[in-house]
């Protein structure tokens, strides 16, 4: 397999892991149907999505880097910078 398919097929995979994560975590929601509960597996779930878009994008700049010339990639590693730095 191509390294290129590679990435894209990696990226996929950690948004597919990243969905089902968040639906088991709706359904154990509901399951337990306390706002307590709820809130504490929301709470898992505020610290696996940086964590996911975090290996994602870090994937995406590795791939970007082979194609693109530095100043390029760089100007993309400081977009995902900022979204960080955003969301704080």
């Amino acid at each position: 397999m191509q390294t290129e398919l590679k990435i894209v097929v990696s990226m996929a995979l950690l948004r597919l892991l990243a969905g089902s994560i968040e639906i088991t975590a709706a359904l154990l929601m509901l399951k337990f149907g306390r706002v307590h509960t709820a809130m504490k597996i929301n709470g898992v779930l505020g610290l696996i999505g940086p964590i996911i878009l975090t290996l994602v994008s870090a994937l995406g700049i590795w791939g970007l880097a082979q194609q693109l010339p530095l100043t390029k990639v760089m100007v993309v590693a400081a977009g995902v910078a900022l979204i960080f730095l955003g969301t704080r």
